[in-house]
């Protein structure tokens, strides 16, 4: 690990080596607005690993983005070499069209304990359910940020994270009835233990994550990055701009389809990535939504 590297890739110049909470928002904010969350690597025929020392070398000197297993999985190494005492765990993402959770813990978090008070740090999820800044791990709490209103929820032998959005407002009419605009207000958007967790308890995971045909990550090619305003998104050839507008009760969401040839240009102008590898687009169905 080398941080001056690691601040440079999100944005940060300076010396940030005291492990308190304004430090942990700024770079777990900073992160999100610099790393993509993407599982391109799938669809360019690469191979996801949870080494360390590649996640590094793909995220920060190669400027990619990544998934949970990488994202959060280097997070966590940065956390470690900053002085704070972090703690990994698992959790099970909800699946809307089973309304139930996965499973299998095929999501890592992490548990950051700062001054006697815990708090939930996770710099990959993406899209609109993406959190700016660590929740404090206390139950029932409204904590607003610009996505909507998050809580976590104490049900005795799992903790809940839930999100209390806004009403879509959708600006192209073609995609008014999209399967990627999810209108429910409020969601459920993965259960935890308290559990610590390695890295092997995730290496299952990430092989059939990226090698199962129903997986939703096989069947959808995904990358998002959140912006000062809200966060764009490309999922398959479906390019989204989404503009947060809490005044109004309301987020704006510009969609439109993209071709084949727009493809890099778009990756490179909206989410500031470079591909190694051709990407081959991936949009069929699946529980997914923005």
């Amino acid at each position: 690990m080398n941080l001056d590297e690691y601040f440079r890739r999100i944005g940060l110049h300076g010396s940030y080596d005291k492990p308190d909470l304004a430090t942990l928002k700024l770079i777990h904010k900073q992160h999100v607005m610099s790393v993509p969350f993407e599982n391109l690597s799938i669809h360019c025929g690469e191979t996801i690993t949870m080494d360390l020392e590649v996640i590094f070398n793909k995220i920060v000197r190669s400027r990619r983005g990544g998934w949970c297993l990488e994202n959060n999985f280097l997070f966590g190494w940065v956390l470690r070499e900053m002085g704070y005492d972090t703690t990994m765990l698992g959790s099970r993402v909800f699946i809307s069209t089973s309304n139930d959770t996965s499973p299998y813990e095929s999501h890592l978090i992490h548990m950051v304990v700062i001054d006697g008070k815990a708090y939930i740090a996770d710099v990959s999820f993406g899209v609109s359910s993406q959190v700016w800044e660590p929740l404090e791990l206390i139950s029932g709490k409204d904590q607003p940020q610009a996505a909507g209103v998050f809580r976590l929820i104490d049900k005795g032998d799992i903790w809940v994270l839930e999100k209390t959005g806004r009403k879509p407002e959708i600006l192209n009419p073609d995609f008014a009835k999209s399967s990627l605009v999810n209108s429910n207000k409020t969601k459920q958007i993965y259960c935890f233990t308290l559990v610590p967790r390695e890295a092997d308890h995730f290496f299952e995971k990430n092989h059939s994550l990226q090698t199962d045909p129903t997986s939703m990550f096989t069947n959808k090619s995904i990358c998002s990055l959140q912006t000062p305003t809200g966060f764009r998104a490309l999922i398959g050839w479906t390019y989204s701009e989404v503009t947060y507008k809490p005044e109004q009760d309301v987020d704006v969401y510009d969609m439109r389809n993209i071709t084949d040839d727009e493809i890099e240009q778009i990756l490179r102008e909206k989410f500031d990535v470079k591909l190694q590898n051709k990407l081959q687009p991936v949009n069929n169905k699946a529980w997914y939504t923005l």
